[in-house]
């Protein structure tokens, strides 16, 4: 593995690419400490210090930045605002049919469709920083909090600091371009990867430092473990479907007589079900935020729906889980399509006719293959949040296990990027 690190440094192109990586990642996080005109650092610090992370609002933000929503620094909104963007434009394939013509366009169409969520990135930033700042200023950010994040909270203030988050998103939108252009690995993953492990140490410190800290720290980390190479073994998985192409003559050539197969994931929704699931769990807990916390739907939405430790959040944080991984497989994945391009080419499943058989079988098994995959993503999300209250040491690693489900997968991406790059150069990479 070091041998393997050392090649990679040691070939030119593959140490420029990775250093040019590094060096993007370092002024990421420097901005993720650098605070927001008009924001008190030492009052941000002090509140961080009286309030309990567990209990603050926005916490999938604050995951995806790293912890800079916390610091309302300049890149407080992290790459969420793109991740919002991204996922909206592809829903909006199957509702507007101009989208669904782009994509089909190849590049030019793709060129144009990530021009749109760009548009729409910053709309949303402008949306999301409005609202930060409105709940700093009311001292809902951190509940119970006595001093003022915001000392100057006039007009003028407010209009700089939504400027400068919102250009913040922008600029971590183009790092995460950069990097895919010239780096290593796809950009806004990493940028993700990034945020979430950032937060890995200081959260498995806290829990050493706790009462019966190195029993507790021994068993999260085993926990921690275990989940890791259940995601790894699962994401690895795929039901390969035999595809066969017959020969057909174009001109004076003959054409086709291939075998290959259609890779299936386990999978194939990856972290968008969790993301879903979590950010509709958050619009009661944010609603209540702004209601008479005397109310008795609000003080029933806190102990049922804002605690992670309650039975009923589980149970429809699972449903909601399972829902989506249906629902976002079906919109990324369109038997139709892949029927009509089989048949197109002369392709074929084996025992299957082409057309429309083709499309009902592939169907089939992605409905089939998708209930386990639900099931383990489900799991995923819930073991380590389970073990982190059964043990008493509160949600310590943020977002339990799909900030493990991140990590590991864009780790794994990346590895093979580099990979395939090295045995390109040097017939050998890392994996023997």
């Amino acid at each position: 593995m070091l041998s393997a690190f050392a090649r990679a440094f040691r070939t030119p192109d593959l140490r420029r690419k990775l250093l040019f990586t590094i060096g993007v990642i370092v002024i990421y996080r420097v901005g993720s400490f650098l605070p927001t005109p008009g924001v008190s650092s030492k009052n941000v610090q002090l509140c961080i210090a009286e309030t309990s992370e567990g209990n603050t609002l926005l916490g999938l933000i604050n995951l995806f930045s790293g912890g800079a929503l916390l610091q309302l620094s300049v890149f407080a909104l992290g790459i969420m605002p793109y991740i919002t963007a991204s996922i909206i434009v592809q829903l909006l394939r199957v509702v507007i049919p101009r989208f669904e013509a782009l994509h089909k366009e190849g590049q030019q169409g793709t060129a144009k469709l990530t021009q749109y969520t760009r548009y729409l990135t910053i709309a949303l930033a402008v949306l999301q920083s409005t609202t930060i700042v409105t709940v700093a200023r009311s001292g809902q950010l951190f509940t119970g909090c006595s001093v003022p994040v915001i000392p100057d909270s006039g007009w003028v203030t407010v209009v700089l600091m939504v400027i400068t988050m919102t250009a913040g998103t922008g600029l971590i939108m183009w790092f995460g371009e950069l990097i895919t252009e010239r780096g290593v690995g796809n950009g806004m993953s990493l940028l993700i990867f990034i945020s979430i492990a950032a937060s890995f140490p200081g959260a498995m410190w806290s829990i050493a430092g706790g009462s019966g800290g190195i029993t507790k720290f021994i068993i999260v980390l085993a926990v921690i473990v275990l989940v890791v190479a259940l995601v790894v073994f699962v994401e690895q998985s795929q039901r390969r479907i035999p595809v066969q192409y017959a020969k057909r003559m174009v001109g004076r050539r003959m054409y086709g007589g291939s075998s290959t197969y259609i890779p299936i994931k386990i999978n194939m929704a990856g972290i968008i079900p969790v993301i879903f699931a979590s950010s509709l769990l958050a619009v009661p807990a944010l609603i209540a935020q702004f209601a008479d916390t005397t109310q008795g739907w609000v003080i029933w939405i806190t102990n049922n729906l804002a605690t992670p430790s309650a039975p009923l959040y589980n149970a429809i944080f699972v449903v909601l889980i399972i829902f989506f991984c249906y629902f976002y497989t079906a919109i990324t994945f369109n038997p139709d399509e892949v029927a009509d391009n089989m048949k197109k080419y002369g392709g074929f499943i084996p025992g299957i006719r082409a057309g429309r058989p083709t499309a009902e079988y592939l169907d089939f098994v992605i409905t089939r293959i998708t209930a386990p995959g639900s099931v383990y993503l489900a799991m995923v999300a819930l073991i380590p949040t389970i073990t982190f209250i059964v043990l008493g040491v509160g949600t310590n690693v943020p977002f339990g296990g799909a900030s493990i489900l991140i990590v590991v997968g864009v780790g794994l991406e990346t590895v093979k990027q580099i990979e395939s790059q090295l045995q390109q150069r040097h017939y050998e990479g890392f994996l023997k």
